[in-house]
């Protein structure tokens, strides 16, 4: 048993899981005992679409949680550290900066993966925690901050594309100037969708979407909006992991992201201070992916009536790399 400390750091959260890693679990595949995960939102990749460059600020703010990761890390006894940068970094011409600060404060190099590793990585985590019922081929999706994956797999990946599409992008492209304590408007909600469709016609040239037999949503958004669907007071994840959500059930939570002020989403019991301005743009994204996935497999006869949320993501691929 081995324990280790990995840490994501995407647009706009840094999360850290410490966990024993049992390398021989059931089945014969690698098995995490956590002993804590960690969250702060930093939005790292702030501004990053429109100038290229990380904003020194946003640095600061993820070295801070870096720093308090650290300590968190030495005082559980972690013996292996993976940290894993992904989209705001990647696309940052100033990225060496990052790396370098971090570097100096957990004596490990951030690895900048690109969108292939990443999407991998999301689906190893995902599937690791889900249970035999859910049908294969499965299409995990992971909406970050900045990107989406979406992997197509069984037992492995098959097929897989990285989509620079996130809450934070699509927030800064079509939101940033929406009154905030009105719901976002008609033609804005059109206008990021039709973008939304773009970019995922471009993603099925990769990926297969008339294939998909399950629909798994991992990460901050679909988990937000999966406890808004659940009629939760406060974040469970044990309620929310491996959750069934009907379409109807995502639509009607989308629209509550969508038509409700921003003040009234920061109340949420369960939603995190920092992800209330972007989680309309990222419920856009889902609604339009499992409007889409819907679709594809109803024309490949295939009837897809409950979209499942796993808890399970690329934190957890991070960890179990290093079994």
């Amino acid at each position: 048993m081995t324990r280790v400390a990995a840490i994501d750091c995407g647009t706009n959260s840094i999360r850290l899981l410490v966990a024993d890693v049992d390398a021989q679990g059931p089945g014969g595949r690698p098995r995490l005992t956590d002993l804590t995960r960690q969250m702060r939102i930093v939005r790292l990749g702030q501004g990053v679409d429109r100038t290229g460059l990380l904003d020194p600020a946003a640095i600061d703010r993820a070295v801070e949680a870096a720093v308090e990761y650290a300590r968190m890390i030495e005082a559980l006894g972690a013996e292996r550290i993976r940290f894993v940068a992904t989209s705001a970094t990647r696309d940052a011409r100033n990225r060496q900066d990052f790396v370098d600060k971090i570097t100096a404060v957990l004596g490990t190099a951030p690895e900048v993966v690109e969108g292939t590793e990443e999407a991998s990585l999301s689906f190893a985590g995902a599937v690791a925690g889900l249970g035999d019922d859910v049908e294969a081929p499965m299409l995990v999706v992971d909406i970050g901050g900045g990107s989406t994956e979406l992997v197509l797999g069984s037992d492995a990946v098959e097929q897989a594309v990285s989509v620079d599409m996130g809450a934070v992008r699509v927030t800064e492209k079509f939101l940033a100037g929406c009154d905030p304590d009105q719901p976002i408007p008609a033609d804005v909600r059109a206008g990021a969708a039709e973008w939304i469709d773009e970019q995922l016609d471009r993603a099925e040239r990769t990926v297969d979407l008339p294939r998909v037999r399950s629909l798994v949503g991992v990460a901050g958004t679909v988990t937000t909006l999966t406890a808004q669907a659940l009629g939760l007071s406060s974040y469970q994840p044990e309620r929310i992991h491996s959750a069934r959500l009907s379409p109807d059930e995502i639509d009607e939570a989308v629209r509550f992201m969508l038509d409700q002020p921003v003040a009234v989403k920061a109340a949420l019991g369960f939603m995190p201070a920092g992800r209330e301005d972007v989680i309309a743009a990222g419920s856009l994204i889902w609604s339009r992916i499992v409007t889409r996935v819907i679709d594809r497999a109803a024309s490949a006869g295939t009837s897809i009536d409950r979209v499942v949320t796993s808890e399970h993501d690329i934190l957890d691929g991070i960890a179990l790399s290093m079994a």
